[in-house]
């Protein structure tokens, strides 16, 4: 990373002078977010800027709203002259993520600290409804998200839409949801049009590379965990996987990786939504589950049921001994260990961690998962991969939208407008 000291390129001028202190901007942001909160002097010394530059860029982080002044040094246990700490501030700026999936919409808020600002899901078929009133829909969430942001005197940074299904980025476009029934709809372009072509931008990602990194952040949290190679399994009607490596997201040469869901495991399987035959998730997605363990006129398989209402039932179902529900939950697990062993044996995370579904009812099935792994990865001891259950349950892929979008001012500290008056404009 350039600091002052170092040649910045081969230009000169003002353009070089911008390019440099724009990055020193991101520099101090993000090791403040890394390390928590420091004195400048403590800052310059273990960025290797000099003192006069951090004040300088310290200043401006807080015009900017990015961080505030926190309490002295010397009230946290630091021998000698005391220094005033600087830490983010999640007051003013917040990112956006929301999603897109089979039963369910949702929409999350967090401010630049990464406390949830606002959150909210609402069941909705959408697998049977045209994707113009499913994206009218989730406006009308976005709008209600954003106008929350406004209510605190917060700027919103950004929104990310999630998605189950290949997305390219770059260009805004999903081009194939087989779940959803969706192909070649340009939905950044769409909801930007809802939203009235907001200042803001609006980005779209696969649901699976979001949860994927939002789970990296939860696992991070905790000193104790290495994780700094993890695998998520995301589960929901489909199966989608996130692979974070060394802190990055592995998109795959065209930004199509992550659908695991359609690994073929079972020749003689069912019929996926893909219309190909064994897919991975046709033996360890939702229906697989609700197929194997209910009557076709259960009312836990009712799709305009909220999900975590449904799960709740099976739930209850499993911790009163229901012998059909617990043979159920049983070859799931399985399943998903013959999957995820085919993974581990090509990727070796530390850790594979199980979101959506999957965490919700992790207590039965990581058992006969961890055993079909032991069974099937040929390193030892598993390959040293541990499996462990996300915390988020189906919050993740709207935590990690609403973290890309933060992700942008952290890169760059300039996108946020400064604000002498402590309002945000």
């Amino acid at each position: 990373m350039l600091t002052e000291g170092r040649r910045p390129g081969t230009g000169t001028g003002a353009a070089d002078h911008v390019s440099l202190r724009r990055n020193n901007l991101s520099v101090v942001l993000r090791h403040v977010r890394a390390a928590g909160p420091r004195s400048r002097a403590r800052i310059a010394a273990e960025t290797g800027l000099n003192k006069a530059t951090v004040s300088s860029l310290v200043a401006e982080l807080v015009e900017r709203g990015l961080l505030r002044e926190g309490q002295a040094e010397s009230e946290r246990g630091t021998l000698g002259r005391p220094g005033q700490l600087v830490e983010l501030d999640g007051t003013r700026v917040c990112g956006v993520g929301a999603e897109i999936n089979v039963d369910y919409l949702a929409v999350a808020a967090l401010d630049l600290s990464g406390d949830v600002v606002t959150e909210r899901r609402v069941p909705l078929d959408v697998a049977h409804l045209d994707p113009a009133v499913t994206l009218d829909q989730l406006a009308e969430l976005i709008r209600a998200a954003v106008a929350a942001v406004a209510e605190r005197n917060g700027l919103t940074a950004g929104v990310t839409l999630a998605v189950p299904g290949l997305v390219q980025s770059t260009t805004g476009s999903l081009k194939l949801a087989p779940n959803l029934g969706w192909s070649e709809v340009p939905v950044v372009d769409e909801m930007r049009a809802r939203l009235g072509a907001p200042a803001y931008p609006v980005r779209v990602d696969n649901e699976a590379n979001l949860a994927a990194l939002a789970a990296y952040s939860e696992l991070k949290k905790d000193a104790d965990t290495k994780a700094d190679d993890i695998m998520l399994l995301t589960g929901a009607i489909g199966v989608g996987g996130g692979m974070v490596a060394g802190g990055h997201l592995l998109r795959g040469g065209h930004g199509f990786s992550g659908e695991v869901g359609h690994m073929p495991v079972a020749p003689s399987g069912g019929i996926c939504g893909c219309g190909r035959t064994g897919c991975w998730e046709t033996v360890v997605g939702l229906t697989a589950l609700l197929n194997k363990a209910t009557d076709p006129d259960d009312p836990v398989r009712d799709p305009s049921l909220d999900v975590e209402q449904r799960l709740a039932e099976i739930t209850r179902r499993a911790e009163a001994g229901a012998s059909r529900t617990l043979r159920a939950l049983a070859d799931v697990g399985t399943w998903l260990g013959i999957g995820g062993a085919i993974l581990v044996n090509v990727l070796n995370p530390d850790v594979l961690v199980l979101g959506g579904y999957f965490a919700v009812l992790g207590p039965w099935l990581k058992e006969p998962l961890e055993n079909a792994i032991r069974d099937r990865v040929i390193a030892p001891e598993g390959g040293g991969c541990r499996v462990v259950q996300s915390t988020l349950g189906f919050a993740a892929a709207v935590r990690g939208g609403a973290q890309i979008s933060l992700d942008q001012v952290f890169h760059d500290p300039t996108l946020i407008g400064r604000d002498t008056s402590g309002v945000a404009q």
